[in-house]
Order: C-alpha cells, then structure tokens, then sequence
C-alpha cells in the first residue's frame, strides 16, 4: 500500500480536520531541521518533509483527493493509499478510482506548506521580543533541502496577532540522577524507565512508557545535566517539556572528591609517623595501591600521588591527583620507662637541631 499518511501524522482513520491540525502543528516542530541540528539533521529533514506531503494530502483540495471534505474520495486511499495518488500522477488510476485518475497529486515544498499553516511566508517574525522556548537556537538556519529560503525563527509572545493560538514549551523537568563515585571514575550506562503523559490525536490524555539511556562519561561531576528533549509530560495547547537529569553523588566509604583530586584521610600511630609506614588503598577500579611512607609524618601531613585522582572529562588520559592526609594518633599516656627511652632516643638530635 505504500505511505500509511495516517501513521506518519499519527492520527487514526476517523481524525477530524483538528485532530490533523494539532497532530501537523506538534509534528512538524518536533521534526524542524533546525531543530535537529548535526547528524540528526539528515533524518529530521526526511521525516519533515514526508509530515508536510501527509498534511497536504489530507488538506488538499485537488479533484484527484479532497480526504475531508469527500467521504467517498477519503475512502479511495483508505484502499489504495500512496500508490492510488501516484498511480493518479501518472495517468494510470483504475476506474474503480471514480475517474480521479485523471488528475495529478503533486505534493509542494514542505516549507511553503509549514508557512502557509503559521499565515505567512515568514513565520514567527516581526511578533515581539520573548524568545521561542521552541526554538532556542541563535540564528536559527534556514528549512535545510527545502527550497532554500531563508525563513528565519522569530521569537513571540501572546500579543502577537497569531500566537493565541501557538503552543508553549514549559520550563525543563529536571530530576537527580545519584551516581556512585566508581560510576564516575569509570563511567557506566544507566537505563531509566520513565512515564508521561501524552496528548492523544482525540486531544485525551494518555500515558506512555519508554527506557532512556544514560552514557555517564568517566569525570562527569555533581551538578552534570543531561537533556532529553520533549520527554516531559504533555498537556493541551502546550509543547512537551524537556527532560533534565542531574548528576548528583553518593557519598563513599573511603575518597572524597575536591574537583578532579580524590581525597584520603589515614589516621596513622606515632611510631609510624615517626619511623615510617606502609599505606595500602583499594582504588576506585579495583586495583591495589601500596605506598610507602618514608618522611617524617606531622599533623596535617599531605602526601600527593599524582594521576590517582578523577579522570578530566575533554583531556583524554589525563587524571587529577590523589592526596592522602594524615593523623597522628598520639598515646594518650606514658610510663616513666616510655619517656626515659623516648628521651635517650630522641634527647640528642633534639638538641643537635
């Protein structure tokens, strides 16, 4: 059968003409290319343009299809869908077409069609100076592979002539997303499961559920925020919001985290300060650290291992440093047979410093 122009507007069979005006109007914003700037740009072109040829059919008043306003004729592609209107193109329609072969469906430009819904050849400009939560893109570029003019987004708000009518972005829904600081360090994939509520083509209210997918990068730090575009929940005459994960984080047995250094603290005994030690970490990808401590240890004493600390998201291979802080536990009594030996050890080089 070809195009189901019924799915690619996502309405059902008995859509009014409303239902397909809502249905355009929130699809062909969704799919702008200038909405979906990089790699996705390719993609939202195609599916731009086959929205508009979906629209146009069903709002189009050649003889060949007139879907709303010709019950009879709706009923012609209901049975012979996209290949009944190129078979009509082509002069090759049966006669069971009701003659409408005859005459010649020739889809136009999908920007002509989007500007022709908004009311103008420009749309959004010249109508104020609050800018389009919709589109939040400096500059925004022209409908790419669509005939090339340069019809620009302009910001509006509601006193504009025909902004009643416009539907509004609500501000981000943002939710923490808790990582561990192994998750962090290492980077990992989360998959999170979330439900919405999503306005139906009838204009009901209905709900959906859809696993996201989280790349957490190795370095990414508390306060992070990854945006899902349009994932919020959906209300009449209103645009979808987005979806805002923060990175929040938990706090860990052993490291605490300064920026890109990861922080130990070690309470060590006095002989050991004194004499020296041996300190053994597990880092945060499971490897064994052994570090040996040979300086006279003080209170306070910092001793910096570097290239142990966080990864530095955007400097490949580079680490900040890991820095170990020390306690000295001292006793808290002596004997005299303690102090006389401490003295006779430690007397003389007192009194040579």
């Amino acid at each position: 059968m070809g195009t189901d122009y019924y799915n690619v507007l996502k309405v059902n069979r008995n859509a009014t003409e409303e239902d397909l005006k809502k249905s355009y109007r929130r699809l062909a914003m969704k799919w702008h290319p200038d909405k979906n700037p990089g790699d996705a740009k390719k993609e939202a072109e195609a599916k731009f343009k086959k929205i508009s040829e979906a629209y146009e059919v069903f709002m189009s008043n050649v003889d060949c299809f007139q879907a709303l306003s010709d019950p009879q004729k709706r009923a012609i592609y209901d049975q012979y869908g996209e290949e009944g209107l190129k078979a009509s193109a082509d002069g090759g329609g049966s006669s069971s077409m009701n003659g409408s072969a005859n005459q010649r469906f020739n889809p136009r430009n999908a920007e002509d069609v989007f500007a022709e819904f908004f009311g103008s050849s420009k749309p959004f400009e010249n109508m104020g100076r609050a800018k389009s939560m919709r589109f939040q893109t400096e500059g925004a570029g022209t409908f790419g592979g669509f005939g090339g003019n340069e019809n620009k987004f302009r910001s509006y708000n509601d006193s504009a002539g025909t902004s009643s009518n416009q539907a509004r972005k609500p501000p981000p829904v943002e939710t923490k997303l808790l990582c561990t600081l192994e998750e962090l360090y290492a980077g990992s994939t989360r998959k999170m499961k979330i439900s919405r509520n999503v306005v139906k083509p009838n204009g009901q209210i209905g709900t959906e559920s859809e696993i996201l997918t989280i790349d957490i990068k190795p370095g990414w730090k508390k306060g992070t925020k990854i945006t899902f575009p349009d994932k919020g929940n959906e209300n009449p005459n209103q645009l979808p919001a987005d979806l805002v994960f923060v990175i929040d984080e938990k706090p860990h047995d052993l490291y605490t985290r300064e920026g890109n250094d990861l922080l130990v603290h070690r309470k060590i005994a006095l002989v050991d300060a004194l004499a020296g030690t041996t300190v053994n970490l597990k880092t945060l990808d499971g490897r064994d650290l052994v570090i040996k401590l040979t300086d006279v240890v003080t209170p306070g004493y910092e001793l910096v291992i570097a290239k142990e600390g966080m990864p530095i998201v955007k400097e490949n291979g580079r680490r900040g440093n890991l820095r170990i802080k020390f306690d000295v536990d001292f006793p808290k009594r002596l004997s005299s047979e303690q102090r006389h030996n401490i003295r006779k050890v430690l007397g003389g080089q007192v009194q040579q410093q």
